[in-house]
């Protein structure tokens, strides 16, 4: 399979639901991807399985706040800096790029990185989501040291961090996140493919492309996007209220949808850091991490990343189950309610629904 111009309105609708507000807006990254496809051609996107046992695979994807990102756009010399010191590390080229998380625009300008450097894109990534922090990955769940991260910011500096656990490239890459301007590229694993095997969630663009096609089919877009997702409609309303701040590299708040119509009389909170945390309704939780929660458009069911969240905007919040990955003992502790702060115990949001209908 080869991803195309004409895939790329598809893969970014997809990446923004995914990205569960964060990631990064589509609306930057489309026109990158396109223009890269244009110059370089169509990029092969392939399965890990296709890949020998020692192709280097990368896992790239901008760090930061969403906020700053929208506005301080990448450098086109990025993703070269970027391939210059992962070979000089490891002196070995790299086989294929991933995106580190398939969300927002992260999902998408992955197809422009590979395009330009003349790899494959390989069709997984490391959260089947976005998490707003660098060690929330399926590699560092699955046990895969970090070694090496490469930092780029849009200046030039390149930075080559050696951490010593996952949580240490977090608080490193925050840093020079920060110091660069609060936007940065990062290429946070390099990986043999062996060694990515059982480590990185597969199928993850083509299962972007195949929402972003969903919302292309004539009908109820709601109703379509809710199928494709398996998702249930927490609420639809209008927004009444956001408190959002960036600072530290992230972007934090809340919004506060108010229901109409069926859904009148009913008021939501969906707390943020990136991206969409937990969901309360009269105090109690109805969604949380790692559970999937996206704000998308109540007519279009176009998903709208959280710094984009406006006073007035007509929405539904849909929830659905995360990858079951994130749902085992050691994948909650990395990204689940008690990672981010909250004092409240992770349940699957099909339960809370049920207790809620």
């Amino acid at each position: 399979m080869w991803v195309t111009e004409e895939d790329v309105p598809a893969l970014a609708d997809g990446c923004a639901v995914l990205g569960t507000g964060g990631g990064g807006a589509v609306d930057t990254a489309v026109p990158v991807a396109v223009q890269a496809l244009r110059r370089y051609g169509p990029v092969p996107l392939v399965p890990l399985s296709e890949l020998a046992d020692d192709a280097v695979v990368v896992a790239v994807g901008g760090v930061g706040a969403p906020t700053v990102s929208h506005e301080m756009l990448g450098s086109v010399a990025q993703p070269e800096r970027m391939r210059e010191e992962v070979e000089r590390v490891t002196g070995r080229r790299i086989g294929a790029v991933m995106a580190a998380e398939i969300g927002g625009s992260n999902g998408v300008e992955p197809v422009a990185w590979a395009a330009q450097i003349g790899v494959p894109l390989l069709d997984a990534d490391g959260m089947g989501r976005a998490f707003p922090e660098v060690q929330m990955v399926s590699m560092h769940v699955a046990g895969v040291p970090v070694d090496v991260v490469v930092v780029v910011d849009v200046v030039g500096n390149v930075s080559t961090l050696r951490p010593v656990s996952g949580e240490w490239s977090e608080r490193l890459v925050r840093a020079v996140c920060v110091a660069g301007g609060a936007s940065v590229l990062v290429a946070s694993y390099i990986l043999t493919a062996a060694r990515a095997r059982g480590a990185v969630i597969e199928g993850t663009v083509s299962r972007a492309l195949g929402i972003g096609r969903s919302l292309r089919i004539g009908g109820d877009r709601l109703a379509a996007l809710r199928a494709e997702l398996g998702a249930r409609e927490l609420i639809e309303g209008k927004v009444v209220d956001v408190d959002r701040r960036t600072g530290g590299g992230f972007v934090r708040g809340s919004v506060v949808v108010e229901g109409t119509g069926a859904c009148g009389g009913r008021m939501l909170r969906v707390e943020i850091q990136n991206e969409n945390l937990v969901v309360l309704e009269d105090g109690e939780v109805r969604a949380s991490v790692p559970d999937m929660i996206s704000v998308v458009d109540a007519q279009a069911a176009t998903a709208i990343p959280t710094e984009m969240l406006r006073y007035g905007q007509r929405v539904s919040v849909l929830a659905w189950p995360c990858d079951p990955l994130w749902r085992t003992p050691r994948g909650l502790a990395v990204a689940g309610p008690h990672a981010f702060g909250y004092d409240l115990d992770y349940r699957p949001v099909e339960e809370l629904i049920d207790v809620h209908a």
